[in-house]
């Protein structure tokens, strides 16, 4: 994922503060109904949609958050979700729905909670999505199903991820017999490998269950997520909440193998012929985009990967009660001014730096982070450096000591739509640190390779068609190592997508 990824939810604007509390299930308003699960959304009759303002979601107080890695968002009340649910228009179309790569039935589960069936709403919801909690979490849902959403043209949509998110939380709150299970379809006897356990994995995976497949997913790290669990902090996608979305997977036909690396174990093409007949690569693109300046081989400088796959994946916080060191800086430098870079100025908060200053080419304007996460940071401490481009990282006995960076003004617009940053000539200083992150972005390993003998394209993407079909006809793949960075939901859709695909071509070809 890249400087515009890993989380996404509503803007926050005005949103007022609680007490930090945990998130686990058992931490949920006692509120919450704890009805059984019905299989159809109850829909509410005469509706009038509420006039009311967009409901505030409350967090925990900057003041506290920084000292732990709780989660930041506390999520709504019953109250407050069912006030929000009622701003619904329900519009015959459901514009909303087609904002959504996984196509969830966005509409049927909020009439559900009008009507006070949150059972029939999670049943909604899980149709289309095997991971509802954590889109509800990491989904850009105001570029997306909210930018549809018919009262964003006069003002502020239905908080959809939020109401997500409620929905997803309340049904993990509830007894073990009486939570929502999808239901499967009969047994195909057949099986499909799916390479890599992030979002576009678990999406294929998940759909592929669903449809009668045994599926067994192959992940090269000890735990799966992908950069569900490496990428994202615990303060934005708690463990439990990834670990229990996992959990209801394993559940159904799927199967899930950790420390193993296709490539060095197996190839796709010896999958195929040890029985699977199909096979899924959703390996995302892991291989970090350093800066290219000299300078970056001295000791306290990290890719935004490592630095953060340290914390979140092997507990660096925690050492030395867990194995994984990680420079705690004093004074330290993000380059970048995406979600990622955000996450690793967070994180280094959390680790105890006196400063963090992101370093940014462009101005805050001009950044790809969603509003929400720039606003978080800010309120923690985060210093914005605009205009600045590294030049170099400068050291004394093998260590950083700072980073010289280059001024910078803004020109004409780019491919991207944002202004072009251009050198100030002769404006050049350095800002003193002991620690940089480089966050600038991620490409596809050269390990791919190895896993599949298929087409790439001139970045070293796979090159698939629209199905995610590859030049070998039983191989598909899908996410970042096939579109480059993108977002987690996006992933998830093309996972989805090639699942389909998959299906229908085993159906086509009757294969056993």
């Amino acid at each position: 994922m890249n400087e515009r990824d890993y989380n996404q939810e509503g803007n926050n604007q005005g949103e007022g503060t609680l007490q930090p509390s945990p998130s686990s299930p058992a931490s949920l308003p006692n509120d919450l109904p704890r009805t059984r699960p019905v299989t159809r959304a109850a829909k509410p009759t005469r509706h009038r949609p509420s006039r009311e303002p967009r409901h505030a979601m409350a967090n925990q107080p900057a003041s506290q958050r920084t000292n732990n890695f709780d989660e930041v968002a506390l999520g709504y009340t019953l109250e407050q979700a069912t006030a929000e649910a009622q701003r619904c228009l329900q519009c015959r179309n459901a514009p909303c729905e087609s904002g959504c790569p996984v196509e969830v039935r966005i509409k049927d589960f909020i009439a559900a909670m009008i009507g006070n069936d949150l059972p029939a709403g999670v049943a909604a919801l899980k149709e289309r999505n095997a991971l509802p909690a954590v889109c509800g979490r990491v989904c850009p849902q105001e570029n997306q199903c909210e930018a549809k959403c018919v009262l964003a043209k006069r003002g502020e949509p239905v908080a959809i991820g939020r109401l997500e998110r409620f929905l997803a939380d309340w049904d993990r709150s509830r007894p073990e017999n009486e939570r929502n299970m999808t239901k499967l379809q009969s047994c195909k006897h057949k099986r499909v490998a799916v390479i890599g356990s992030g979002p576009a994995g678990l999406a294929c995976a998940g759909e592929l269950s669903l449809r009668g497949y045994h599926v067994e997913v192959f992940e090269a790290l000890h735990a799966p997520g992908g950069v569900l669990a490496y990428g994202i902090p615990e303060f934005r996608l708690p463990n439990d909440i990834l670990e229990d979305e996992v959990a209801a997977l394993r559940k159904s036909r799927v199967t899930l193998h950790m420390n193993a690396p296709i490539g060095a174990l197996a190839s796709c093409e010896e999958l195929l012929e040890e029985g699977f007949q199909a096979v899924f690569i959703g390996v995302g693109a892991g291989l970090p985009r350093f800066m290219d300046i000299p300078g970056e081989n001295l000791n306290g400088v990290y890719s935004a990967n490592e630095f953060l796959t340290r914390v979140n994946l092997m507990h660096a916080h925690e050492f030395p009660s867990w194995d994984t060191p990680v420079q705690r800086g004093r004074k330290v430098v993000v380059v970048g001014g995406g979600n990622v870079a955000m996450d690793a100025a967070r994180t280094a908060l959390r680790l105890g730096a006196e400063e963090v200053t992101l370093a940014y080419r462009r101005t805050q304007a001009e950044m790809p982070a969603r509003d929400e996460e720039i606003e978080h940071a800010i309120e923690e401490g985060v210093k914005l450096l605009e205009l600045a481009a590294p030049l170099e990282v400068v050291g004394e006995d093998g260590w950083a000591t700072g980073l010289r960076l280059q001024k910078m003004e803004l020109g004409r617009a780019d491919a991207s739509g944002r202004r072009r940053p251009i050198p100030r000539e002769g404006e050049e200083y350095t800002h003193p640190c002991d620690t940089v992150v480089s966050a600038i972005g991620t490409l596809a390993h050269p390990h791919l390779r190895e896993v599949a003998d298929v087409e790439v394209n001139e970045w070293g993407y796979l090159a698939v068609g629209e199905d995610g079909q590859t030049s070998n006809p039983r191989i598909f793949a899908g996410g970042d190592i096939v579109t480059g960075a993108a977002t987690v939901i996006e992933a998830m859709g093309a996972g989805k997508s090639a699942a389909i695909a998959i299906d229908e071509m085993l159906d086509a070809s009757g294969s056993h």
